[in-house]
């Protein structure tokens, strides 16, 4: 007597359909939305970034305002007195523009950049270490959407911005002795599913506009 049915074969060959027309599928839709969340960071991160160059712009912009105030209202010696308050003042109450410690020359100097409207221009820079490895991560702070090194209180995010200004090899010097010319960087690092992602804003800055 014959009984019709499936094989052992059959059945293995069945189930492998199957599960290769689920899997398939599911396999696209978490490609596509771990694509999407690398999307949304790499564009947070860029916005970081470029905020990290503009709030050091405005810094050298303060700078050069504040020296023109002081040598009151003559413009011949305020790009010279701003620009050397912004590369060389000592970070204090009287000089918060500067970005002194933070050059990457030798030893190199990095530090992080806190440009929450909380922060003083004096504090916002805070040097970390020379491989910014123990740089301050940010958090962000759920009732204004302001990211910040210090507000602990605010949800830690995946995203470390760190800064660092470079002298340019063979850019004359004023009479001051300072370059007039530098590059900044503007660097924002997070993990994504165990690999490290960078995103690197650079600017040339110049003692005025």
């Amino acid at each position: 007597m014959n009984t019709k049915g499936f094989t052992l074969i059959e059945a293995m060959v069945a189930i492998a359909i199957v599960a290769l027309a689920i899997v398939g599928p599911m396999y696209t839709a978490n490609s596509a939305i771990v694509a999407a969340e690398l999307s949304n960071d790499q564009i947070t991160a860029s916005y970081l970034a470029q905020e990290g160059i503009e709030y050091v712009r405005t810094m050298r912009d303060d700078a050069y305002l504040s020296a023109y105030a002081i040598d009151l209202g003559t413009s011949q010696y305020a790009p010279l007195d701003g620009w050397n308050n912004f590369l060389k003042g000592n970070n204090g109450p009287s000089n918060p523009w500067s970005i002194s410690k933070c050059f990457n020359q030798s030893p190199n100097k990095t530090c992080t950049l806190d440009a929450s409207p909380s922060q003083s221009m004096s504090v916002a820079l805070n040097q970390c270490n020379t491989s910014a490895e123990n740089c301050s991560p940010l958090y962000l702070d759920p009732s204004s959407g302001i990211y910040s090194t210090t507000n602990l209180s605010g949800t830690l995010t995946p995203f470390t911005r760190t800064f660092q200004a470079e002298s340019i090899s063979g850019v004359p010097l004023d009479t001051n002795g300072n370059p007039v010319e530098i590059l900044i960087q503007s660097i924002v690092t997070w993990n994504f599913h165990n690999n490290t992602y960078t995103v690197t804003v650079t600017d040339h800055l110049t003692p005025w506009q």
